[in-house]
């Protein structure tokens, strides 16, 4: 056996010549001794260290206030740091082999570059949680690029790895991976294609954590909850996960709800279909009627100068109905609704306010409301909207307008009967 004429091993290894053991016999199974203390002794210095380190930090991250510390606890960073005893260990015990039985440093160095990969991606990961504490990860999620960061860190750490144990260049290995690009491409092709959309979903700005989108084509309406580097998690209002491809999101068209949320306010955007026949022009008695109403008492004199006004400039015979202008009860009520929803607490008066008539329809004339609640939240904005057109549909009757609704089973009956 070669090596220091003098230590343990050495004795241990005269002692089993002296037994009579053959000497390559003696030699395989003295260096099978060493390799077991070797590693033994690595294995409890990491382990000591391991628990006096991760101790200590909980000790001190008790005691502080700042969450870094215990992110990169749960990352396992402290515990991935006591793996740099198991090659400190394996390199005290480099005399202890010769050279010529095996080239002991590059399992050393072997070693090394693995547990400061492992160092390196535990940091990354504890980067990731910790950025994702702030609000800006909301606005700029960049987990996708720290996907990306560990996925290059893999890619040139293992044939780095090779290289050392082979004692090769590692320009000769990574220059290989050239020749398998086409393949790679090929059976990746998902990956890649999730890997660029990702990228560019982050670049443009167009999804965040937090955002409602929509896309009926994948079953997705609700919030973003994660975003990888070839996925996005959708949470439905029901409470179901979709996971959506990032290649989808980029080459097919979805809804993002930003807008509105950052806005301040929801879009109320429906229609009351006004009976046809019930369409008729104010008589006195009816204007009358209206002018008692507190919301359109100013709108019914400042209507009825106007008129009255033209009608004397063109000395029109007003004691026919269609002679000159007149008011209407669909006018009167479009009116009317227009001051009701400018005095609605839930209407956002800075936004787009309209009450419009559209085009005539077999379900009679569309009265629709155009307008924007001063909430964004999903159930206060259904509250507000029903309140709306709960009076609606109760007033219309007051200004002689009927709501159109198909003929029921209920109407046919009375029909027979009438007949």
């Amino acid at each position: 056996m070669k090596g220091p004429k003098r230590d343990i091993m050495y004795d241990f290894f005269n002692t089993l010549l002296s037994n009579n053991l053959n000497e390559l016999y003696s030699e395989i199974f003295t260096y099978v001794i060493l390799v077991l203390i070797v590693l033994i002794v690595s294995l409890i210095a990491r382990f000591i260290i391991k628990i006096i380190l991760v101790k200590v930090v909980q000790i001190v991250s008790q005691k502080t206030k700042s969450k870094w510390d215990d992110l990169m606890l749960e990352s396992k960073l402290f515990h991935r740091l006591s793996n740099l005893a198991i090659p400190i260990v394996v390199n005290f015990f480099k005399n202890s082999f010769p050279s010529s039985a095996l080239n002991y440093k590059r399992i050393v160095n072997f070693l090394l570059l693995l547990v400061l990969l492992l160092i390196l991606d535990a940091l990354i990961t504890s980067i990731d949680k910790i950025y994702k504490t702030y609000p800006i990860s909301k606005i700029k999620p960049i987990s996708g690029l720290f996907q990306v960061l560990r996925l290059t860190i893999l890619i040139l750490g293992i044939p780095i790895m090779i290289a050392i144990l082979l004692g090769e260049s590692p320009l000769v290995l990574l220059g290989g991976f050239g020749a398998m690009t086409a393949v790679l491409t090929l059976i990746f092709k998902d990956a890649i294609l999730g890997f660029v959309a990702g990228i560019q979903l982050t670049a443009n700005d167009m999804i965040r954590i937090g955002d409602w989108i929509e896309m009926p084509k994948n079953n997705a309406d609700g919030d973003v909850i994660d975003m990888t580097l070839t996925t996005v998690k959708v949470q439905n209002w029901d409470k179901t996960i979709v996971t959506i491809p990032a290649y989808a999101l980029v080459s097919e068209s979805f809804i993002n709800w930003r807008g509105m949320q950052n806005f301040g306010g929801r879009r109320i955007k429906r229609a009351i279909y006004l009976d046809v026949n019930s369409v008729q022009i104010c008589d006195q008695e009816m204007i009358d009627k209206f002018k008692k109403v507190e919301l359109l008492k100013e709108y019914i004199l400042r209507k009825q100068d106007d008129i009255d006004k033209y009608n004397k400039e063109f000395n029109f015979d007003t004691s026919v109905i269609l002679n000159g202008r007149r008011m209407t009860n669909i006018g009167t009520f479009r009116a009317y609704v227009y001051e009701y929803l400018k005095e609605h607490p839930g209407i956002n008066e800075k936004m787009t306010l309209m009450v419009r008539q559209l085009n005539p329809t077999t379900h009679g004339i569309p009265l629709e409301v155009y307008a924007f609640t001063d909430t964004i939240i999903w159930t206060e904005y259904e509250g507000i909207q029903s309140d709306i057109f709960d009076h609606l549909y109760a007033a219309a009757s007051f200004f002689s307008l009927s709501i159109f609704q198909d003929p029921s089973g209920k109407d046919m009956r009375s029909m027979y009967k009438g007949s």
